[in-house]
Parts: structure tokens; C-alpha cells; sequence
């Protein structure tokens, strides 16, 4: 899914040659670096491009589920989605966070997301069009982070790899919460068995592409594995997703919507059809079904939540005075 964030990126770096391999020698001995290690340029703006992404993803990912909190069907079921929800904004400030730590500001950060110069996952330009999407995005979409999730626990870079296991460990939370929607739909009537269907049907293959496409020769890419901010390619990480997730299908008695899929006993994991690589190309492009409005409406958040922020800034600085005067007596 993150590896989105990559796509475009410049890995470009100019130190000298014993630099670099210093600097390698430490990730091949799996040490983590740190804010104030010396690094390559192009590793510092590798993170940061992909963290920055990430982040964004987490807080425009709100926005699809967010509007079904007021229509769950039951209390139980708007408590939980309120949590996740909740949990989702505070995983977006902890990348950012973590993003900062590089030398980027969380206002320029925002701005690039604001103007659509920094793109985040094409999953959530989909529309939720019914309470059985909100399974199936928990269910797939979590589904396809935690594959990604899992990896980036190991990431190089020690803020973005500790920032991950407190996120990884709620993922779970969010995933295992819409496969219980999509579990309690398919044991209801026919009609509750047709949405869940419809919903698979429809997020089924936008979820592949969330891995980003085979990568080839990227150089990029090779580089990103080498410095080991990922540690496995997009293909990969899509087989494993894929091998985990039909088994679950055929439990809740889901039909999953490729019929080129079929199990290959040489590799022990399952072939997949053709991806629609234009479709992809074009929502993350900014022609998909919601792009537009995911973008007018976190631009207006942000305006209407200015007073909250100026507020809070006018708190600090007030705090500050006063233990600064504090301590001025003290003396």
C-alpha cells in the first residue's frame, strides 16, 4: 500500500563512496538509524516522501468510514467505527511525528496534502456506498496495510519502525472488526448476503492495486530495499495478501470476483487475473471516483479548524510565559 508513497520518488544521493558504505554497513548489520545519525540525502527524502503519504492516507482514510457513524445499525457497531476512526487520526499524527524527525514541518506536510501536490492511497478515492463496505474495507483494505505494516515494523529507520508496532497492533483491531461485519452479514438474510458480496465484488480489486505495481528494474525501488525502508516487493507482498485472504472468502461463502484465479500447487500460493494498471493510474492521478471530494472536504476541515489550532497555540504560548515567570521567581 506504501508503496505508493515511493512511486515518482528520488532516491538520488551524492555523498562519497566510503560514506555510502558505511552508512550500508549499518543497515546489513540491521542497526537502526536515528534522527541525528548521519544519513544519505536520498534516504532522508525516501522516508520522508513515504511517511508524509502514509500519514495522509491514515487521515483521508477517515473520511469514507466517518460518514457511516451516525448510520451504523447499532450502538455497539457506531462505538466500534467511532474508535477506529479515532484511532486512524491519531496514526496519522504519529507519522507525521515521525516524519518530523527528518526535518520536515507538519505545516509543510499538511500544505503538500492540502494541494494535492502529495498524493496517499488510491483505495480511499472509492466510495462506502453501503454498511457492507465498511466490512469489506476493514476486512480488505486493513487486511492489505497489515501486510505492508508488519514489514515496516522492521523499517531502518527507528521513529517510522517504533511508530509501526502501536499501529500494527490497532490495524489488527480495524481488520478483524470489518471481517465481524461481513461474518454476521453473510449468516443473515439473502438480500445481507448480496451486499457483502457486492461490496467484495466492488473493493476486491482496487485492494490489489493498493500494493502498487510490479516494480521491474525500479531503480528506485531496489534502492529503498537495500537501504531496507521496505524489505519486500510489491508483487510479493500481494501474493502473501492474497493466499491469506481467499480462504477467508470461501469461509463467509464469497465468491472472490476473478475467475482467472486458480491454485498453483508449484508455488503453494494462487494465480490472479489481469489488474486494470489504467484504472490505478488514473485515480492516483486524481480522475477517480471520489478524489475530488476527499480533497474539497479535508480543505475545509482545515479552515473550519483553524480557531481550534489558534487557540491551542495561544495556550502554549500563555504556559510558556507563566512557567517562565515561574521559574524567573524561583531564582
Amino acid at each position: 500500500m506504501y508503496s505508493q508513497g515511493l512511486i515518482g520518488a528520488d532516491g538520488k544521493t551524492h555523498e562519497d563512496e566510503a560514506f555510502l558504505a558505511a552508512f550500508q554497513a549499518r543497515i546489513d548489520a540491521e542497526q537502526k538509524i536515528e534522527p541525528n545519525d548521519p544519513m544519505p540525502e536520498g534516504y532522508r527524502k525516501t522516508l520522508i516522501r513515504q511517511m508524509s503519504q502514509h500519514a495522509h492516507s491514515e487521515i483521508i482514510g477517515m473520511q469514507p468510514e466517518g460518514n457511516w457513524i451516525s448510520r451504523a445499525p447499532t450502538l455497539r457497531r457506531k462505538a466500534a467505527l467511532l474508535a477506529k476512526v479515532q484511532e486512524e487520526g491519531g496514526h496519522g499524527l504519529y507519522l507525521y511525528s515521525a516524519a518530523e524527525t527528518l526535518g520536515v514541518s507538519r505545516e509543510e506536510m499538511t500544505d503538500q496534502l492540502l494541494t494535492g501536490a502529495a498524493k496517499y492511497s488510491s483505495i480511499f478515492n472509492y466510495p462506502a456506498l453501503t454498511w457492507a463496505d465498511i466490512g469489506a474495507i476493514g476486512w480488505l483494505v486493513d487486511g492489505a496495510v497489515i501486510m505492508n505494516q508488519n514489514a515496516l515494523c522492521r523499517c531502518s529507520y527507528g521513529p517510522y519502525a517504533r511508530a509501526m508496532i502501536r499501529i500494527c497492533k490497532e490495524e489488527s483491531f480495524h481488520q478483524r472488526q470489518g471481517y465481524e461485519i461481513l461474518i454476521t452479514l453473510c449468516n443473515g438474510t439473502e438480500q445481507q448476503k448480496e451486499l457483502a458480496q457486492d461490496a467484495l465484488n466492488r473493493f476486491w480489486w482496487p485492494s490489489l492495486m493498493m500494493f502498487g505495481p510490479s516494480e521491474g528494474g525500479s531503480v528506485h525501488s531496489e534502492q529503498s530495499m537495500l537501504w531496507k525502508i521496505k524489505r519486500f516487493s510489491n508483487d510479493d507482498l500481494r501474493d502473501k495478501f492474497i493466499n491469506a485472504t481467499v480462504p477467508q472468502a470461501e469461509f463467509l461463502g464469497l465468491k472472490v470476483p476473478d475467475p482467472d484465479l486458480t491454485w498453483n500447487e508449484e508455488k503453494q500460493g494462487y494465480d490472479h487475473g489481469d489488474i486494470d494498471w489504467d484504472e490505478f493510474w488514473r485515480v492516483v492521478k486524481g480522475d477517480g471516483p471520489c478524489n475530488r471530494e476527499r480533497l474539497k472536504n479535508r480543505n475545509r476541515v482545515h479552515r473550519e479548524g483553524a480557531w481550534v489550532r489558534e487557540a491551542a497555540l495561544a495556550y502554549a504560548q500563555k504556559r510558556a510565559v507563566r512557567e517562565e515567570a515561574a521559574r524567573v521567581a524561583a531564582e
